[in-house]
């Protein structure tokens, strides 16, 4: 039987969300950008202002450079291009991917970085990727099932942040994967560089049985920035590095 594929532009896990006390919760909307924010305070008019900007330096540079927003495989930015662009490039370089498969991490990063300073707890969640600073432990939900509800997540020290987990998955959301997998995760400090992984390790996924080869790339990348993968398949799961997970209540 054909694998559920779950397309809803509705995200629903957001609902799951607490903010912690001293904690708010709003959403920046720009186009396609569409970012779930938890910080001490509703930063959403600057975050909007910053979204609308990263957005125009990034739709101005793909004018300029053919193929950028399209290619399977890496295009180069000059150092004169702007910084979102080139983390994008950069990224996809080191894995062997389009710049496009690290748009998502490399917006959650900038915009949490550029407001670590007004708020040390911050997490940027862009379509199920998320760049975090924060000053307690957290549990982020791992969501392979949508129809299932979220079972494990993955706890994180305050000794952990600042640091990434970026999705992959053929069969949530829209985002292009030519694996078969239902998700990968994947633990970086960079947020670029965790988009673009999960991407490149979801691609090798056909069958639950080619869970070992992930693992395997994963290993394989640690030296470029991967500090942890989780991924599922067919209903095998398969964990490498810093994930300490932990069962999820209900």
């Amino acid at each position: 039987m054909a694998k559920q594929v779950f397309l809803s532009t509705h995200r629903s896990y957001r609902e799951a969300i607490t903010p912690q006390p001293g904690e708010v919760a709003f959403q920046v909307v720009v186009e396609q950008t569409d970012l779930f924010v938890t910080a001490e305070l509703d930063l959403s008019g600057p975050m909007l202002d910053l979204v609308r900007s990263l957005r125009g330096e990034l739709k101005n540079f793909m004018v300029l450079t053919p193929g950028f927003r399209e290619s399977l495989r890496p295009v180069p930015a000059p150092d004169t291009a702007p910084l979102v662009a080139r983390e994008m490039a950069r990224a996809a370089e080191l894995v062997n991917v389009g710049p496009m498969a690290a748009v998502a991490g490399t917006f959650a990063q900038l915009v949490a970085d550029h407001f670590r300073g007004l708020s040390p707890n911050i997490i940027v969640e862009n379509g199920g990727d998320i760049y975090m600073h924060s000053t307690r432990e957290r549990v982020v939900a791992l969501l392979g099932d949508p129809a299932g509800g979220a079972r494990l997540g993955l706890r994180l020290k305050k000794s952990d942040f600042p640091l990434s987990l970026c999705a992959s998955s053929a069969t949530i959301g829209p985002s292009l994967s030519l694996g078969q997998g239902e998700l990968v995760v994947v633990r970086s400090k960079s947020g670029a560089f965790a988009d673009a992984a999960a991407t490149a390790l979801a691609n090798l996924i056909d069958t639950g049985d080619d869970l070992d080869l992930v693992l395997a790339s994963a290993r394989k990348m640690a030296p470029l920035g991967l500090d942890g993968v989780f991924a599922q398949a067919g209903g095998k799961l398969g964990v490498w590095g810093k994930m300490e997970l932990v069962a999820l209540d209900g």
